[in-house]
């Protein structure tokens, strides 16, 4: 049966032109991963940043184990000596409809994303790691074009995005970047440089730990240094699910998307499937926009690295001339639980997963952003591949629907007779008149080519 082909897909040219060049420095899967991910932390910080969260999935070729990392933020207040400000609220309107966030130094968890990047280059990576982050540091020095796409993510989060200190690098002269136009950090290259020399730990026993708390709580947070010298990366255990011979791994996620795949109907066919994966789908409650983004990278030895990782909207707390916002995971409603204890994880609809095929080798190394749609753009791109014989371009780009309570939610040019076998079924059906970032955001490298998602300037590059 046909390999993977070595191959990076990611949601932004400069992230998959790097983690493609670490592979051709004979960097594995996971320097790839990581390099693009630090990429991620320069020229997607629409979505993502060195303050978020994330996790990894891991797919060894040699054992065929999968392992699952868990670096997402976590609840602070371990040091127990302060209580938090009031956060500040925002509107950001997506669809024309206003949803409320809130951000400032209360909404800041505890990040992850240096400590678990340098886990997974500790585990799996082989060059240097300073080398692996050099080419986010030269990125950092220039700045990057902001792709249409993210300008549209932006025009919906500037109010959080651009908030503060957001407004130098994001509303220039008070006017907000468009797409094409350079998007720069001043401070961030001295920061990537920085992590390149001493490490992950200067973000949590070193200097800017410090100043992370310093910000922080100035901001009116509550982060300590016992938080941040805490802080933990985590095995997580690997869920599995059948799909058309197929074998789906990931980590057990909010949105229970490996589960979702489980539930699946037993006839995958088109269109007479339509109504039975609307109903696995089924998803009640709050349908937030969030800013994630993906980085899905295979290597030429068959090892793959899937990173998902975010900032939530962005606080809107900058670590001072460091180029840094801080993530925003605690003034997400949805993400709120009744159980947050200090030092504990906080709960994440992320789900970067692998496929194996019936011989046991990989298949499809995947993951997307979206929030609360990531398992409706997973689950759809997935049946796009395995069942239905498309490519992974393809597969990524074609019309999706999203549901919500009783309502289907389609991108337009959606099949109608799936559309009618819906409606028959007794589903309301809402056609949207744009394919638009709502739906998700994809990256998947596998058997059928390597592609990033549209809807967020993806692309992928196979080496």
């Amino acid at each position: 049966m046909k390999s993977v082909a070595a191959g990076v897909a990611a949601s932004h040219p400069a992230t998959a032109r790097t983690g493609l060049r670490i592979l051709q420095a004979g960097g594995t899967a996971a320097d790839a991963a990581v390099g693009a991910v630090l990429a991620c932390c320069v020229a997607e910080t629409v979505y993502t940043g060195l303050g978020g969260g994330g996790f990894a999935t891991y797919f060894d070729a040699g054992t065929r184990e999968v392992t699952c990392l868990d670096f997402f933020v976590a609840v602070p207040g371990l040091d127990g000596d302060r209580k938090p400000a009031p956060m500040v609220s925002v509107d950001v309107f997506f669809g024309g409809l206003p949803q409320v966030y809130s951000i400032g130094g209360a909404s800041v968890a505890v990040p992850g994303v240096p400590a678990g990047l340098g886990e997974v280059h500790r585990r799996w990576g082989r060059l240097p790691w300073p080398q692996v982050v050099a080419p986010a540091a030269g990125l950092a020095r220039t700045g990057v074009l902001l792709p249409v796409a993210h300008a549209r993510t932006l025009e919906s989060c500037a109010p959080a995005l651009a908030y503060g200190d957001g407004a130098g690098p994001y509303q220039p002269g008070g006017r907000l970047l468009q797409g094409d136009e350079l998007l720069y950090h001043p401070g961030l290259a001295a920061a990537m440089d920085t992590l390149a020399e001493e490490g992950p730990s200067v973000f949590y026993t070193g200097a800017y730990g410090k100043l992370l708390v310093d910000t922080v709580r100035a901001a009116g947070g509550t982060i300590g240094p016992v938080d941040l010298r805490s802080y933990r990366v985590e095995s997580v255990p690997v869920d599995q699910a059948p799909l058309a011979g197929y074998r789906v791994h990931a980590r057990h996620d909010l949105n229970r998307t490996v589960d979702t795949i489980g539930g699946l109907p037993t006839e995958l066919a088109r269109p007479v499937r339509a109504p039975g994966v609307a109903s696995a789908l089924l998803n009640r409650g709050q349908q937030r926009l969030g800013d994630t983004t993906n980085v899905s990278v295979v290597d030429s030895e068959g090892n793959a690295c899937v990173i998902t990782t975010t900032l939530g909207l962005g606080s809107g707390v900058w670590l001072p001339g460091l180029g840094i916002n801080l993530n925003s995971m605690l003034g997400e409603g949805e993400l709120l639980t009744d159980d947050l204890v200090p030092g504990q994880r906080m709960s994440s609809y992320m789900c970067p997963l692998v496929v194996t095929a019936p011989d046991g080798g990989l298949a499809v190394a995947a993951g997307s952003a979206g929030a609360s749609r990531i398992r409706t753009a997973l689950v759809d791109t997935l049946l796009g591949v395995i069942v239905d014989g498309l490519s992974v371009p393809e597969a990524i780009a074609r019309p999706r629907f999203h549901v919500v309570e009783d309502t289907v939610h389609a991108e337009p040019g959606y099949p109608p007779a799936e559309l009618a076998e819906l409606a028959a079924a007794g589903w309301q059906i809402v056609e949207w008149p744009e394919i638009t970032h709502y739906f998700g955001g994809v990256t998947a490298v596998g058997r059928a080519g390597a592609a990033g998602d549209p809807r967020r300037g993806g692309v992928g590059l196979l080496l």
